[in-house]
C-alpha cells in the first residue's frame, strides 16, 4: 500500500505562507514578500508603487500585511524598485 503523504503541521498553522515568503518590517507595518521571477510572471499587474503595468515576463514581487487578518485579496505585485522605495513614495491612486 502507497504510503499517505501527510501535510507538515506548520503549513496548517496561520502564517504558513512565511515558508515560501519572507518577514520584511518598514515603517509601513510588517509585510510578507515573495519574489516573482520573470518565468513564473505569466499576467499583467498593475504596480501599486508607480501606477504602471508589470508585463509579462517581468520580475517583481509580490507583497502582503503579515498579520492574521492579511488574506489573498491583500497581496499587491510590485515593481522591485517601487518596493524598495515605497519608504520614500506613497502608493498612487488610481482615478
Amino acid at each position: 500500500m502507497p504510503r499517505r503523504n501527510r501535510q507538515r503541521r506548520d503549513a496548517r498553522e496561520p502564517g504558513a505562507r512565511a515558508g515560501w515568503a519572507q518577514a520584511e518590517s518598514g515603517a509601513d507595518g510588517e509585510w510578507l514578500v515573495r519574489t516573482v521571477p520573470g518565468a513564473q510572471a505569466v499576467k499583467a499587474y498593475r504596480c501599486p508603487g508607480c501606477d504602471h503595468e508589470i508585463q509579462p515576463g517581468v520580475p517583481h514581487v509580490v507583497a502582503w500585511p503579515a498579520d492574521e487578518t492579511g488574506s489573498v485579496a491583500d497581496r499587491r505585485h510590485w515593481h522591485r524598485a517601487c518596493w524598495q522605495a515605497r519608504a520614500r513614495r506613497r502608493p498612487t491612486r488610481r482615478r
